[in-house]
């Protein structure tokens, strides 16, 4: 089918179907005689792919890298992909119950607690797991899911507020030259503070392998620029840079 047909099925605008086309993610055949676009089976089946992973908040430079791998299975990727979106309805319809609660709450028919006002809000979900599985493997990050799991509410604050102070101390040094001394012991610190926290898990390819993750990771980038803007692509060079001189 053509891209107006295939926006009309899958209401997908025509304008977002060119996009797809144009960084590489759905890339249809071109008509000889025309130049239209035509999408085959393969292509509708590749476009539900991309929304399911869309739905569950995936960047497309990652969607685009998951179906681009050798490796994939789509049997698996549906089962993953359902896994998922349960997860999400579970979380939503908490939330949904939360907010009802809270319109009872502003009208006065109900006394809310405080603890009652957060039901449904998750912060324990990592969004970066994949990739640390894959760098590090299952029973690493399980085991490290342990014991973030067994923290209480302080000692992972008291853990989150120490990341920030890191990023903090290296946003400080993101406009030197990533090679410079000043820059290198930044990143020197910050390699001894990640192993000193999570036991030792970094070795050095893998602290390259962070540092790629923080710019190729839509994700990563939007939290680390947070800290100052530029430093997830600063800490991408100097981290590779230590990483290859140590």
């Amino acid at each position: 089918m053509q891209t107006k047909e295939l926006a009309e099925l899958t209401g997908v605008s025509v304008r977002t179907l060119h996009h797809y086309d144009k960084i590489g993610l759905l890339v249809p055949q071109k008509d000889d005689w025309n130049g239209y676009r035509i999408y085959s089976e393969k292509d509708v089946d590749k476009l539900q792919q991309i929304l399911f992973f869309k739905e569950l908040d995936f960047p497309l430079k990652k969607i685009k890298q998951i179906l681009d791998d050798p490796s994939f299975d789509k049997e698996v990727a549906l089962s993953l992909q359902r896994h998922l979106l349960i997860e999400k309805k579970t979380r939503i319809e908490a939330m949904l119950e939360t907010l009802d609660q809270t319109i009872k709450n502003e009208k006065g028919e109900i006394i809310m607690t405080n603890e009652e006002k957060f039901t449904g809000f998750d912060f324990s979900t990592n969004p970066y797991e994949e990739e640390a599985r894959k760098l590090w493997g299952d029973k690493v990050v399980n085991q490290a899911n342990e014991k973030i799991t067994n923290m209480n509410e302080k000692e992972q604050m008291a853990i989150k507020e120490s990341f920030d102070a890191e990023f903090r101390q290296l946003a400080a040094v993101r406009k030197s030259a990533p090679e410079s001394n000043e820059a290198q012991q930044a990143v020197h610190q910050f390699f001894q503070y990640l192993n000193d926290t999570h036991g030792n898990l970094y070795s050095l390819e893998a602290f390259a392998g962070l540092g790629e993750m923080y710019v190729a990771d839509e994700r990563f980038t939007k939290n680390i620029d947070q800290f100052g803007d530029g430093l997830s692509a600063f800490l991408k060079e100097a981290m590779a840079i230590y990483a290859k001189n140590n």
